[in-house]
């Protein structure tokens, strides 16, 4: 019996049999969750990319540019909102039906709420019922990414062979970059193509393309096998048929609150940080500073390049110390950088906003690299997938929110970016107190020979 942060556990001493590695099969499920996670952050972040510079003058009515702003963030936020409530339908069904099977939904959903976004009436031809549609789309939306990313993490993970276990969780984290050089790349491509034309009707392009993006992603996830960590949570439930089994959410809270919460913590740079240096940065710099929507385009495409290497970097320092390191060590830096990108973005110059996108999502997003990898350390099988697509998507509300406070706190302060920056360098601290928690937790589970991703059940004594 050990005790963990938020209750007595007992980890019992179930190992399964030595496996025999197959990096076929590893590389099948790395490119399946890293092309999946990829398309699938497109949709999602595409929608953030938008909110400030389409939905607030197209689907929101009144003559207050900020107020429509806000409210198109607001909107955003929905999407948070959901993402708790896929994160415990997927975690549900993925620790009990298997995590391919879940992923395959999750995809799907996402391509289609994508592609109806861009069939929408404006407020001009619908009035209240365009922006309650686009509400009710954002909101499956946030539902498909909330099951997606624990699936996703723990598709790669897995599979991964033990001594790479932080570089494989760092590759999936990549499609949030990738997603991102997709988004912006694409709008600002149809906004150069278009010019007046791009709120008259091109802006859907980038939506309707999302049907096409989802067949490939179902198409590569059907190469994909289940995990051998699940098959052999199905053999252990099957061994002892008599146990009754509480759902994988009441398990969590029962047992593991403790850890929950510090997962939570430790996951919420990654997402409230992130989105506000995308979606309030784009507002911040077209609306505030009154320079064009293709310079923080630009400069957030030039900085996800950088995350990509970044995370690369991290990933494999990370085989090579630990993940736990290096996501606190990011978060060091994270807090390090949050003031001087501001001071940076208020030049108004296009080389010093792109310097300063690149130290915010490159490396500021060190930590994101193996966050993944540090919430799978965290939790037994038999719960993984409800406990840490739980932690992301619970810090998400919070995240989601963050652009419509920034903004809030820009239009209460008079339009000075003091107020954004304290309240990044805020989100840094919390994650990184909560890390460097994380870290103790993990380094107490191998000192007491506990593998959670190698196998060991969670049980009740």
């Amino acid at each position: 019996m050990s005790s963990i942060a938020g209750g007595p556990v007992d980890h019992t001493a179930h190992r399964p049999a030595a496996r025999v590695h197959d990096p076929k099969k590893a590389r099948r499920a790395l490119m399946g969750a890293y092309v999946g996670t990829s398309l699938e952050w497109y949709d999602f972040f595409l929608f953030g990319t938008t909110s400030a510079i389409v939905f607030a003058p197209l689907f929101f009515g009144g003559d207050d540019p900020a107020l429509a702003t806000i409210s198109s963030f607001l909107l955003f936020g929905v999407g948070f909102i959901a993402r708790p409530v896929g994160a415990l339908l997927a975690g549900h069904f993925g620790d009990r039906v298997g995590r391919r099977t879940i992923l395959m939904i999750t995809i799907v959903a996402m391509g289609v709420a994508s592609t109806l976004i861009g069939l929408l009436p404006t407020y001009e031809n619908a009035g209240l019922v365009a922006p309650i549609l686009l509400g009710v789309l954002r909101f499956v939306q946030g539902m498909a990414a909330g099951g997606e990313w624990g699936g996703a993490t723990l598709l790669a993970v897995e599979n991964a062979p033990e001594n790479k276990r932080g570089f494989y969780g760092s590759v999936v984290q990549l499609g949030s970059p990738t997603g991102t050089i997709l988004s912006s790349v694409i709008v600002a491509a149809v906004v150069a193509a278009s010019g007046e034309q791009f709120l008259e009707g091109a802006w859907r392009i980038p939506y309707l393309i999302s049907i096409l993006l989802v067949a490939v992603g179902v198409w590569i996830r059907l190469k994909v096998d289940e995990t051998d960590d699940f098959k052999e949570a199905e053999a252990a439930r099957a061994a002892s048929p008599a146990e009754k089994e509480s759902a994988p959410v009441v398990e969590i809270i029962r047992t593991v609150p403790g850890r929950l919460l510090v997962g939570i913590g430790t996951y919420l740079f990654g997402n409230a940080g992130f989105f506000m240096l995308t979606t309030f940065m784009i507002s911040y710099v077209v609306m505030e500073l009154d320079l064009p929507s293709t310079v923080i385009l630009n400069a957030i495409t030039w900085g996800a390049v950088a995350q990509i290497v970044c995370m690369f970097v991290a990933g494999k320092v990370a085989d090579k110390t630990s993940p736990s390191a290096v996501v606190v060590v990011g978060y060091v830096i994270a807090a390090l950088v949050a003031f001087p990108i501001f001071w940076l973005v208020d030049t108004r110059s296009a080389a010093m906003i792109t310097m300063a996108l690149i130290l915010g999502l490159g490396f500021a997003s060190i930590a994101y690299a193996t966050v993944g990898t540090v919430l799978t350390q965290l939790f037994p099988v038999k719960i993984r997938y409800s406990a840490i697509a739980l932690s992301a998507n619970l810090a998400g509300i919070v995240a989601g929110f963050m652009p419509a406070l920034a903004q809030t706190i820009l239009s209460a302060t008079g339009g000075g970016s003091l107020g954004p920056a304290i309240l990044l360098f805020t989100i840094a601290v919390i994650s990184l107190v909560s890390s460097i928690s994380a870290r103790i937790l993990i380094r107490r589970d191998d000192a007491q020979g506990i593998d959670h991703i190698g196998g060991e059940l969670l049980n009740r004594t």
